[in-house]
């Protein structure tokens, strides 16, 4: 069945259970994108007319239910030999896992889910539906919580001759009620019945009855008591013990009259002026069930008894004996001597006969006595759940027993790998020699794992969730690729892997895009080195890319700009824009200015520092020089007719001078540079010289000569270009 496509529309994916009369898979309705819990019968029922009809008109009755605490069914069909029942596909475990792996539950557990049971038997009963199978493995309990009765109306469908082909019925004789193992019509009270035994042996951990054969069982659930659930737990409250004892009388008439009665006095059960009720006491009696003493006969009441019948039969008996009486007497004297020698010719054979009956009789009894000495004895089952199967077979082999083969393997959630979950025969006798079926866990539900190579990384953890696989057990790797971001491009395990989605750890690497770098700076350079080093780097710079501008800032053919900032994150194979410098305006002038400075005083040496503004910007400065004597700094200034060039002289940290250079004026040649003396140093006066006019260093005639010297070179130096 794993991997059929059932109607055209079911997707059988694996097997999750089965029973006596079915198997139960799970599939994906691929008309309404979900998940569903597909029963398919059996095939030894397919040829059972009556079974089929009952089991499509239950299986139609069920679907009729709608109730949080019941299993929805979806679909009936057929398809060629294969009847099944689609119903709500429920993640999580039935009760008999829950029960195997942690009973006894905590009380209020084990309350709250028999009023959820009552909740969904409450609904059938009112819809005139019985279960008649309640049980442990028929209670689906949801990763939610929620409780979940599944397989409504299914065993109503069993007959008299499944009971005996399948032993589907006996094999739920655990949680039979008295009047189902009797075979009677069973109505609501026989579900209460079972829900009794569900709750005691959620507390208990424990059944109420065992027996060394379902039939033994059955008679104890007609006739023995069990041990209360208080003897089994003392942690049981009184109020919950009473509910027990009263859901689980033999007479259906001392039950709770309906699954709602059951379930408001659960609601209140562990209230605490409840929990030390008294007692719950029956007083009344099932004289159905009530062995009587009946009188003995005597023999002389037996003869009296005889004599009445036979005179009932012939008539009164007469004392008068008449002639013609006698005449018969004589002849029927005569025909008894005849008789009697006819008798007695049979005598011999007689006795032959019944010596070899003898022979024969001794014969027989000397075959049975022969079987006695060869009769085998009888053992206790070994109980060999949750045992490996090595060990299981083992214990079983100790005993004088066989395991039969082959060993069925069933998906587990709870009952680790090889170990056995279920075993056919328990708590009982059986001859040696005898074979014990084992149930042995294949481990968790593997899951084939897809291939998401080439996948989204969103998509593939969404994928992943719906297999059942937490996010927390996912790893990824980021790596660069030229592949879009987010691209799934390697995965372990491979796809095709069988996983367990509960402990499975995944890795995926991932793409995190191509590999980036910091963008280089490129202003200021010039454009053929620039179209070097984005060549290096793998960059792409296309003719089109490339914008030309004039600037004041920027030489001829460096670059001004560029679309990507310096230390920007770039990938390779980017393509990048620039714009480079045409030159300066075609009304643009460079000009040099120039500034003669001394320093302060004659005999030590000065710091200047210049400053300057022009067409390319404000406040721009030469580098800082020392001087020891006059000299001349030329500063290279360019104009536009709406810029005014400035010229700020500093020494020493003294502000010293400032000049402004206008458009029109150099135009004119009307503008001159800026001359910054010294301080002169004064000689000191001799003694033996008086002179009455003094002569400053150097004389007249060296002031004039320097003077004049001095307005050669102003002249010399007020030059300016145009462009």
């Amino acid at each position: 069945m794993i991997g059929h496509d059932l109607a055209g529309r079911y997707e059988i994916i694996s097997r999750i259970g089965g029973g006596g009369m079915a198997l139960v898979y799970k599939a994906h309705d691929v008309l309404l994108n979900r998940k569903v819990a597909v029963k398919v019968l059996r095939q030894q029922f397919v040829h059972d007319e009556e079974f089929i009809r009952r089991f499509r008109r239950e299986g139609q009755s069920a679907a009729a239910l709608s109730h949080p605490n019941v299993v929805s069914i979806y679909d009936v069909g057929q398809e060629e030999d294969i009847h099944y029942i689609v119903m709500e596909y429920v993640e999580g475990h039935n009760l008999n896992e829950i029960i195997v792996e942690r009973a006894p539950l905590q009380i209020e557990e084990a309350v709250h889910i028999a009023q959820q049971i009552c909740e969904a038997l409450d609904h059938a009963h009112t819809n005139h539906i019985i279960h008649r199978d309640i049980k442990p493995h028929n209670i689906l309990i949801g990763n939610n919580g929620r409780v979940k009765v599944t397989d409504f109306g299914i065993a109503r469908a069993v007959t008299s001759s499944t009971i005996t082909h399948t032993g589907s019925v006996v094999g739920s004789v655990h949680y039979f009620s008295p009047e189902h193992a009797k075979g009677v019509n069973t109505g609501e009270k026989s579900d209460l019945y079972s829900l009794g035994i569900v709750l005691y042996q959620m507390l208990t951990a424990q059944l109420p009855f065992f027996g060394e054969s379902p039939i033994s069982i059955a008679l104890k659930h007609l006739q023995d008591d069990f041990e209360e659930p208080r003897v089994a737990n003392s942690h049981i409250p009184q109020s919950v013990e009473n509910i027990i004892l009263k859901s689980m009388r033999k007479n259906p008439n001392e039950r709770y009259h309906s699954a709602k009665a059951m379930m408001e006095d659960l609601e209140t059960c562990l209230q605490p002026h409840r929990l030390y009720e008294p007692k719950i006491v029956f007083s009344q009696v099932d004289e159905m069930q009530e062995t009587k003493v009946m009188p003995a006969i005597r023999s002389s009441q037996m003869q009296d008894m005889n004599t009445t019948r036979t005179q009932q039969a012939t008539g009164p008996v007469s004392n008068t004996v008449r002639i013609e009486d006698t005449t018969a007497m004589k002849t029927t004297a005569l025909e008894d001597s005849e008789l009697t020698k006819k008798e007695n010719n049979w005598k011999k054979p007689l006795i032959v006969v019944l010596v070899t009956l003898v022979f024969l009789a001794a014969l027989i009894w000397g075959f049975f006595k022969l079987l006695d000495t060869w009769q085998t004895d009888d053992v206790d089952i070994p109980y060999v759940v949750d045992l490996t199967e090595e060990q299981a077979r083992e214990a079983i082999e100790e005993k004088g027993l066989r395991v039969k083969e082959p060993v069925t393997r069933e998906t587990s959630k709870v009952v680790p790998l090889g170990n056995v979950m279920e075993q056919s025969k328990m708590n009982m006798k059986v001859k040696v020699g005898s074979f014990i079926e084992l149930i042995i866990s294949s481990g968790p539900e593997l899951k084939q794992l897809p291939n998401y190579v080439g996948g989204m990384k969103t998509a593939t953890i969404n994928s992943l969730v719906e297999l059942g696989i937490k996010e927390s057990q996912l790893e990824f790797i980021e790596v660069n690729d030229d592949s879009e971001v987010g691209t799934i491009l390697e995965q372990t395990p491979s796809s095709g892997s069988e996983i367990n989605p509960d402990d499975v750890k995944i890795t995926f690497t991932v793409s995190s895009g191509p590999e980036t770098f910091d963008m280089p700076t490129l202003e200021g350079k010039k454009l053929a080195d620039v179209k070097d080093i984005l060549k290096a780097y793998g960059l792409i710079l296309e003719e089109g890319n490339i914008k030309y501008e004039a600037s004041y800032l920027f030489e001829k053919d460096e670059v001004i700009s560029q679309n990507v900032l310096p230390n920007e994150k770039v990938v390779k194979g980017s393509k990048i824009s620039i714009v480079v410098s045409s030159g300066q305006p075609k009304d643009a002038k460079n000009y040099v200015f120039n500034v003669r400075i001394s320093p302060a005083n004659s005999d030590s040496a000065s710091e200047v520092e210049i400053i300057y503004s022009d067409a390319r910007g404000e406040n721009m400065k030469l580098d800082t020089r020392t001087i020891t004597s006059t000299v001349d700094i030329p500063v290279t200034l360019v104009l536009d007719p709406d810029t005014v060039a400035r010229v700020s002289v500093t020494r020493d940290g003294t502000f010293m001078d400032i000049k402004e250079i206008r458009y029109k004026d150099i135009s004119k040649g009307s503008t001159t540079g800026l001359e910054i003396p010294g301080n002169v140093v004064q000689p000191t006066a001799t003694p033996t010289t008086t002179e009455t006019n003094p002569t400053p260093p150097g004389g007249s005639d060296q002031n004039t000569e320097g003077n004049e010297h001095n307005e050669q070179n102003e002249q010399s130096t007020e030059t300016f270009a145009e462009e």
